[in-house]
């Protein structure tokens, strides 16, 4: 984070990727930071805008196919979020976004598309759409609780040897292999909806200590612990 204490959100392309409500995922790292007394300046970025290289966490969202395509071109040819990742931000793809981070995802026809190659995994189209509550358990380096969520996505993604996956599925499609989503270095990619950081608290601070470089002062997240219990017995016991 920068030397004035000011945490920079950066949320890409609203106008075309945020069709399952992840804007929440701005809203939720925005208030948990300045419950701990962090300044947060936030920057909407639109597709015709250029997307600027001094944040300090990324977010992109989900959406259709053909404005997934087209923030994939103009995310090539700007740069600026391969620029930032470099210098070490943090950054949380979710859905089409978690795609469009890879080589390739699948097109409006299933035809391969390319990415941004901001993370070694490859997408493609499935069998079926992967629809529905999913939960899974997180790579233990990350020291995180299970994970939950609702998934709304056609898409198989591969991982290959530059990224870990995030977790292993309890109960959903997630990847299509077992696992749900990836990371690597200080960016996660993930098909969660829900929004995903607001019911992964956990995760939202993971991200903001991992921009701030610093250890973070605990939260009363109490009640939900008991909310996200009762939603992780509900969906288990199916």
């Amino acid at each position: 984070m920068p030397s004035d204490s000011t945490l920079r959100l950066v949320w890409i392309y609203p106008d075309l990727l945020s069709t399952y409500g992840d804007q929440g995922n701005v809203l939720v790292l925005e208030q948990r930071a300045r419950k701990r007394g962090i300044e947060v300046e936030t920057v909407h970025v639109r597709s015709s805008d250029p997307v600027p290289e001094s944040g300090d966490i990324y977010l992109i969202g989900g959406g259709e196919d053909r404005p997934q395509i087209l923030a994939a071109q103009r995310l090539r040819k700007d740069g600026g979020l391969h620029r930032a990742i470099a210098r070490g931000a943090a950054m949380l793809a979710v859905c089409a976004g978690y795609q469009i981070m890879g080589s390739t995802f699948g097109g409006e026809e299933g035809q391969p598309v390319d990415g941004i190659g901001l993370l070694d995994i490859a997408s493609s189209r499935g069998p079926a759409r992967a629809v529905g509550e999913l939960v899974a358990e997180v790579d233990t380096s990350l020291n995180l609780p299970t994970l939950t969520g609702f998934e709304n996505h056609m898409g198989v993604t591969h991982l290959g040897p530059g990224v870990k996956p995030l977790s292993r599925t309890l109960a959903g499609i997630g990847n299509g292999d077992g696992f749900e989503g990836c990371f690597a270095g200080h960016v996660v990619g993930t098909y969660l909806h829900g929004p995903a950081l607001a019911r992964n608290p956990a995760l939202a601070d993971l991200l903001l200590g991992w921009a701030t470089g610093t250890t973070l002062s605990p939260i009363d997240d109490s009640w939900y612990d008991r909310l996200r219990k009762e939603r992780l017995d509900a969906v288990m016991s199916r």
